[in-house]
């Protein structure tokens, strides 16, 4: 089965850039509109802050940079989406050619996660779980590096900084964090030299969260509480302990299916013999399953309703694990099913997400955001002679505002503590309630349905 690895290296480079330009080019002429998600992080990147009433800010962070460089082209925020992407592809291709001699084993561990829809249906929405990926992905490849270059303290650095970048992405980095600590423990013999240099890179980590942690003292957890809330833990049932592992257990079976037929095409017989004395399988196996078993065993103790999305990370290795478990049992001559099995995948997910753009015109991705703030702009410039420079609302109709209006106001969920912000030369736009903001409006008003829109400015 051995293939040249100049072949492999192109192989690999025409995967990530074909899935660059299909799933950059694809949404942005099907879609009239950025998805909820994209536009909530552009909201935030508005104002910027240590920290948002949903999520850590490092999504934010991301999408404004994109804005500072290329403005609102929604084409932008898709390319940005990629980027995360086949970056993250890229460390899991570094990583398997740590673990396997035949490189196409590291091909093929990439090609197989086209068969899980985390890494291509969904993708076109930048948000906190495509945040999250290369940050997995590099954290992971640099323990990896770390605890086999005895001398090399640069890589405990870096994966000190990644770890740090995917907590702020999003809070669920945490299990793999966690699974990292578990083998390291597991292997603490081993590793013993390594103990001070774990804990530089924990403090390295800790430097850059430190601002992070701040604001979360400074805004009463809020960020806590709504992962709590999602979660429905405050009105979780003792049923809830048994229903919600089972019902996460089965949606991640179904997610994966696509996945086991890929590999099922490969073996020659279904046989592992784990052998946990390996110390690559002992590694991808920790990196790969304990995380999952963490969130099961998180469901089981308290009821948490896991969301699907949430598991968008989870699958990276699960390439990697696949062949390494099982390379001794690959059928060589089923190696052209799974290449056409893999080109199924690669061309089905967006053909199948243009279709659904097309066809299914009731999407956020339809919202006219570009046509109501430009019936907003002529409303405010019939009326006022300065700038919008604040839009006061929901992330959605008030963060489309801010996206689409050619000065750029920076978003606000509510003036709660923030009063002081409002200056008599900053045009304010409130979006609302229409009932509520017509009765109270002491500018002037207008609809464009759903919302209401105040409109207070200089005239």
């Amino acid at each position: 089965m051995k293939i040249a690895k100049k072949n492999l290296n192109k192989l690999f480079f025409l995967f990530l850039f074909s899935h660059l330009f299909i799933w950059t080019l694809i949404p942005s002429v099907s879609n009239e509109n950025l998805p909820l998600d994209t536009i909530e992080a552009l909201a935030w990147g508005s104002n910027l802050d240590w920290g948002f009433n949903k999520h850590p800010p490092l999504s934010a962070f991301a999408v404004e940079i994109f804005y500072f460089i290329f403005g609102s082209y929604d084409w932008v925020y898709y390319f940005l989406s990629q980027i995360f992407l086949i970056t993250t592809f890229f460390y899991v291709w570094k990583l398997s050619n740590e673990i396997f001699e035949d490189k196409i084993y590291s091909l093929f561990s990439v090609f197989i996660l086209t068969g899980i829809y985390f890494f291509n249906f969904t993708t076109p929405e930048f948000n906190v779980n495509v945040c999250q990926l290369p940050f997995w992905a590099l954290t992971v490849y640099y323990f990896w590096k770390s605890i086999n270059s005895e001398k090399n303290i640069k890589n405990w650095i870096l994966f000190g900084i990644f770890s740090a970048l995917g907590f702020l992405s999003k809070y669920l980095f945490i299990y793999i964090l966690a699974s990292i600590f578990i083998y390291f423990v597991i292997n603490l013999k081993i590793y013993k030299k390594f103990i001070y240099k774990y804990l530089l890179s924990i403090m390295v980590s800790l430097l850059i969260l430190l601002p992070h942690f701040i604001w979360l003292f400074e805004n009463d957890f809020v960020t806590i509480f709504y992962g709590i809330q999602r979660t429905s833990l405050s009105s979780s049932l003792l049923i809830d302990h048994l229903k919600n592992p089972i019902i996460f257990l089965l949606k991640q079976t179904i997610i994966l299916i696509p996945f086991f037929i890929m590999a099922g095409l490969l073996l020659k017989k279904f046989r592992v013999t784990l052998n946990f004395t390996n110390k690559k399988t002992f590694f991808i196996i920790s990196i790969s399953l304990i995380p999952i078993i963490l969130t099961l065993i998180t469901s089981i103790l308290v009821g948490a309703k896991i969301r699907t999305m949430w598991m968008t990370p989870f699958y990276l290795f699960f390439g990697v694990l696949f062949f390494q478990l099982f390379k001794s049992k690959i059928d060589i001559k089923k190696i052209k099913k799974f290449y056409k099995t893999f080109l199924f995948f690669f061309i089905l997910s967006p053909i199948i997400y243009l279709g659904i753009s097309i066809f299914d015109k009731t999407k956020r991705t339809d919202y006219p955001g570009k046509e109501i703030s430009r019936l907003v702009q002529n409303k405010w410039d019939e009326n006022f002679s300065n700038e919008i420079k604040i839009v006061v609302g929901d992330e959605w109709s008030a963060g489309n505002l801010s996206y689409h209006l050619n000065s750029r106001p920076i978003w606000i969920n509510d003036l709660k503590n923030k009063t002081s912000e409002i200056t008599g030369d900053k045009g304010v736009i409130y979006v609302g309630n229409p009932k509520i903001l017509k009765e109270i409006c002491p500018g002037v008003f207008g609809t464009i349905q759903p919302a209401g829109y105040c409109m207070i400015g200089r005239r």
